[in-house]
């Protein structure tokens, strides 16, 4: 067994600001589920509980401003 189950792609969630990795649900001991990043244990994980899919995507935004560097700067007329 894997250990952990993968996020169905019907599920919005955000991709990991770390690594970029889709997040997956691992079962903690008796405590309950965590939502972390699928590649390294070091990144942002949720509080073992519930599946908290919501505290992942607050946890894991972008600031606008790292975002948004490769975008073309727009003109307003």
């Amino acid at each position: 067994m894997k250990g952990y189950v993968n996020i169905p792609g019907s599920i919005y969630c955000k991709l990991c600001k770390e690594c970029g990795a889709r997040p997956v649900i691992s079962l903690v001991a008796d405590i309950g589920y965590i939502v972390k990043c699928s590649k390294d244990e070091r990144h942002y994980q949720t509080m073992p509980g519930l599946i908290d899919i919501e505290d992942w995507n607050r946890h894991n935004t972008i600031p606008a401003a790292i975002a948004d560097f490769n975008l073309n700067p727009i003109i307003a007329w």
